[in-house]
């Protein structure tokens, strides 16, 4: 069959590497995709928000499934879109899709569920959000209320850090936020697939958001990830799907607008349990490229049953014992302004040993060169984090980019769980 594969970062060639392997496929196309992508797809010159151009491309080229990689084509609507064509697509509709298009919605539905979350306040004004402030304690968390791309969130540790936060978000347009309580606890990503019936654990990961060393400087879209996330045990992942997962799909059934594709749970693991931080309606960048190394079977498959409601008569996917682990290869600048057009080398070096380097932030200008603020996802397997780890930075310094820059870090804190339980 023909899909179409929507987006142009590391998260889509990780999509488009894992399709490209299923015995069903025909032809892979993608939109705007990028050079990585290209090595697995043809290449279309369609705009994400022209809906009407991704259609006609679909009815001109038999695609049967459109995958939506980011999150803001799905919170447009483009996923009811397609379907109304008699289409199918990997993604929720623009009702579902508020769950990552608005925080407010997402918390409101907590507290109509009585889902585990963090006590919050919703605010429109600048005056109302600094007045409200007062009811909660320090740190505090303030989030713009739409997308962000990873980066709308500050945890201010002093009522000057809470109050600049706020000000930046309501210098903007029609601001919104949430100002939440601050939780304790280790952070975990859970990702579910439901076809608004059946839902179907998907994998862990841990990520790290901090650009430096050690967790330090500010958030960005992520550094790094690894997966499985061992802190995320069977027992806390079972109570994460029962407490929060099943009743945010039953919530969205009932009120008709069920969810399609892949739910992702941003968790906080606390004394009293999995609370959730936020969701996503996409793969994370760059757990997905993690996700992706460690899956087995048939993704497209997977994929279709998901889209056509079928999910419950395919067997629960398997993933590789062995952990995956992504160290992210950003320009110099970012999360500020990123220095783009350094020349990229050594990939095939690096790939040689067994690494999968994906593209993030690239374009073919002559030479492979820099387009964005995450460039590179170098990506490696291991019978531990540890393991895992090494292998991910034998292949990160294998690779020429001169103006680029990557943490050291990543997985340390499952490395040193890892070095204590060998030590017992």
């Amino acid at each position: 069959m023909n899909v179409l594969l929507l987006g142009s970062g590391g998260r889509e060639h990780a999509l488009a590497w894992k399709l490209a392997q299923s015995p069903r496929l025909d032809t892979l196309f993608a939109a705007p995709g990028n050079p990585g992508i290209a090595a697995h797809a043809t290449i279309a010159d369609i705009a994400l928000a022209d809906h009407r151009a991704v259609i006609d491309f679909c009815l001109r080229n038999s695609v049967r499934l459109v995958v939506i990689g980011p999150e803001a084509p799905l919170v447009e609507g483009l996923a009811d879109n397609i379907r109304a064509m008699g289409i199918a697509a990997f993604g929720p509709g623009k009702a579902a899709a508020q769950l990552e298009g608005s925080k407010g919605f997402t918390k409101d539905l907590c507290r109509r569920e009585g889902i585990p979350t963090a006590g919050y306040e919703r605010v429109t004004s600048k005056e109302g959000a600094v007045a409200a402030l007062g009811d909660f304690g320090l740190p505090v968390v303030i989030k713009a209320d739409g997308l962000a791309a990873g980066k709308g969130v500050t945890v201010a540790a002093t009522r000057a850090e809470a109050e600049a936060a706020i000000a930046a978000i309501f210098a903007e347009a029609d601001g919104e936020a949430v100002i939440e309580q601050f939780l304790e606890g280790e952070e975990a990503s859970l990702f579910v697939l439901t076809d608004g019936k059946a839902i179907v654990p998907f994998g862990s990961a841990q990520d790290h958001k901090r650009v430096g060393d050690g967790d330090t400087g500010p958030n960005t879209g992520g550094m790094g990830a690894y997966s499985p996330a061992d802190v995320l045990t069977p027992e806390l992942e079972r109570r994460a799907i029962d407490t929060i997962v099943a009743p945010t799909v039953r919530a969205l059934a009932a009120a008709g607008t069920p969810y399609s594709g892949v739910l992702y749970a941003g968790l906080m693991l606390t004394d009293s349990g999995p609370q959730l931080i936020e969701y996503n309606v996409r793969f994370g960048d760059p757990e997905c490229q993690v996700l992706m190394m460690r899956l087995e079977g048939d993704l497209l498959e997977i994929m279709l049953a998901t889209a056509e409601g079928r999910l419950a008569e395919l067997p629960p996917p398997a993933f590789a014992d062995d952990v995956a682990l992504t160290v992210v290869m950003a320009a110099k600048g970012y999360p500020g302004t990123p220095e783009t057009g350094g020349e990229i080398a050594g990939i095939d070096a690096a790939e040689r040993s067994g690494a999968k380097i994906f593209h993030a932030g690239t374009k073919d200008d002559g030479a492979l060169v820099a387009s964005g603020g995450r460039v590179l996802a170098v990506t490696a397997t291991g019978g531990s984090v540890a393991q895992a780890q090494a292998a991910a930075y034998e292949a990160v310094d294998a690779i020429d980019f001169p103006t680029g820059f990557a943490r050291r870090d990543i997985g340390w804190r499952a490395i040193e769980r890892e070095r204590l339980g060998a030590d017992r």
